[in-house]
């Protein structure tokens, strides 16, 4: 995994833990204006989110499986 998707990663499952909203972590992590584009931002976030969900939970296990 690339440095700056870990660090982007690791910004969602902290902003999620402080019960951010997906327009706020839309907007101040992945840099999209959630009252531009508020379906991209919605969108953006909640993938992102279920990525890093599904990493820390099951995938982790697949990138280092050798």
């Amino acid at each position: 995994m690339h440095q700056r998707h870990f660090t982007t990663y690791m910004q969602l499952l902290d902003a999620s833990a402080d019960n951010a909203s997906y327009e706020e972590m839309a907007r101040l992590i992945l840099g999209i204006d959630p009252e531009r584009e508020p379906e991209r931002a919605r969108n953006a976030a909640r993938s992102h989110l279920d990525r890093v969900n599904w990493l820390v939970t099951a995938g982790y296990k697949e990138l280092f499986a050798g």
